[in-house]
């Protein structure tokens, strides 16, 4: 009966979206505890700007362009990646934006663009990337979905319509992979403190917020930080070949309540 073999001692990364919110906190966390990470986006500047903090840190790093839109850039940064490194043992799917609107207001192109960055482009990378997990039988690739998945948000068609996509990519990808050695798991993140959301006006924002609030979806108004998604994605590579947490869902916690005091007798 064949084992699961153990994870490589040298487990190289490669994290999609890491010029920013979560995929910089994860890159800089994984590099901070020893993978070798490689950093994937269009801003490319930035990510050599990590890479090159990660490295006066003791870690190890590089960067490379990465437009998730585009089928040549995506194989171009993925044979960069393995020509330096050798196979990519993990990926971390989160390049994305948010482009927020009213289903009957946001235009056709502006839509389309949410579904083909956030959907098509985590698939696009899955292509490149997984094949060559299952010849040699062991890797992790691990998307970042979101919990609009599971609770969909007003002015923010787009971007639900492709979490869900990802949500149902996942779904069926851990089915195709069972008994390869591979795993894809997905992280579901809940209202989070990054750059995404926030070149909104004030009253596209009080107006969103407006709609979310009249269907129950601001309870409160806590964010979660990115570190908090790094630690989740962390510890998701992390277990042991033979295992898979398939579902990681990381939500905010609410204000803590002061604590009732005694009546005064």
């Amino acid at each position: 009966m064949p084992r699961f073999q153990p994870h490589p001692e040298r487990r190289p990364v490669f994290v999609a979206g890491a010029s920013s919110g979560i995929g910089e906190a994860t890159a800089r966390w994984l590099g901070a505890t020893g993978y070798p990470v490689a950093l994937g986006a269009r801003r490319v500047e930035k990510c050599k700007e990590i890479a090159e903090s990660i490295i006066a840190d003791g870690g190890e790093a590089m960067a490379v362009a990465l437009d998730v839109t585009d089928d040549e850039s995506v194989s171009e940064a993925v044979r960069e990646v393995e020509s330096s490194w050798g196979p990519i043992e993990v990926a971390i799917s989160g390049a994305g934006d948010l482009g927020v609107g009213r289903a009957h207001e946001i235009s056709v192109e502006k839509w389309a663009e949410q579904i083909d960055i956030h959907l098509v482009g985590a698939f696009r990378l899955y292509r490149a990337i997984v094949p060559g997990m299952i010849e040699r039988r062991r890797g992790d690739f691990v998307f970042i979905g979101s919990d609009v998945a599971v609770h969909p948000r007003p002015w923010s068609s787009a971007y639900v319509a492709a979490k869900t996509g990802v949500d149902g990519l996942v779904a069926t990808v851990q089915m195709e992979l069972e008994g390869t050695g591979v795993r894809a798991s997905i992280i579901r993140p809940g209202q989070t403190l990054t750059g995404m959301g926030m070149n909104l006006d004030q009253a596209q924002t009080e107006a969103m917020l407006n709609d979310w609030i009249s269907f129950g979806l601001a309870r409160h108004g806590n964010f979660l930080a990115p570190d908090n998604l790094a630690q989740a994605i962390a510890a998701v590579i992390g277990m042991p070949p033979g295992a898979h947490m398939r579902v990681v869902e990381v939500e905010a916690e609410g204000k803590l309540t002061r604590l009732p005091q005694p009546e005064k007798q």
